[in-house]
């Protein structure tokens, strides 16, 4: 009888496929959901807190809570709020130019009215492109008047500065931007409502 060598099957390893499927798993979409909500919760939480700063920096100069203001010399007590900061300004190439503006109707006014409406928006999550504009401009003006890469003062003294370029006004400025091109208004605040008002829906620069 003859004998017939059959090929033997062995199983074999199998690697898995590379091509992705056409649909990802429940598991995949539940996981990016909650990450989604969890960054929308997140950011919510950092537009609340940045406009709570914003504004409580307008009521503390506005009413002299004795923080920053003291108790007394509040804007409301004939006080000014950029008298005692601008008049302070050691360094830098704006020195002079921010000794004149200190004290000046027109300075305080802008300014303060800047702390409340960019304090307000950020809490309500409206505007927050013009907030984050506006916020840009102020911080930047504030970089500039404490002067950061100066190692040394106007009158010689050293100038304790701890970055030559980054610091909290930076922050705050890109924490603004940041916010806005994230759209963060609509998690706890009113972003959707003011999308959808006519004018708004007309300028985009609004929202």
């Amino acid at each position: 009888m003859a004998v017939h060598d059959h090929p033997h099957r062995h199983p074999g390893f199998r690697f898995p496929s590379l091509r992705k499927s056409g649909t990802a798993s429940p598991s995949t979409e539940t996981s990016a959901a909650a990450a989604t909500a969890t960054s929308a919760y997140v950011l919510a939480g950092l537009r609340i807190l940045t406009g709570f700063v914003f504004l409580w920096a307008f009521l503390d100069k506005t009413f002299g809570f004795g923080y920053a203001t003291p108790s007394g010399k509040g804007w409301i007590d004939d006080g000014s709020p950029t008298k005692g900061f601008l008049s302070g300004v050691a360094a830098g190439p704006m020195e002079s130019t921010f000794h004149d503006w200190a004290g000046a109707g027109w300075a305080d006014w802008l300014f303060m009215l800047g702390l409340l409406g960019i304090g307000l928006a950020l809490i309500a999550g409206v505007a927050l492109r013009l907030a984050a504009f506006a916020g840009t401009a102020m911080m930047a003006l504030m970089w500039i008047a404490e002067w950061p890469p100066a190692r040394h003062l106007s009158d010689g003294s050293v100038s304790m500065s701890t970055n030559p370029f980054a610091d909290y006004h930076l922050v705050y400025a890109v924490v603004l931007i940041a916010l806005a091109a994230a759209g963060a208004g609509a998690t706890w605040g009113l972003g959707r409502a003011w999308a959808r008002l006519p004018f708004v829906s007309r300028n985009r620069w609004l929202l």
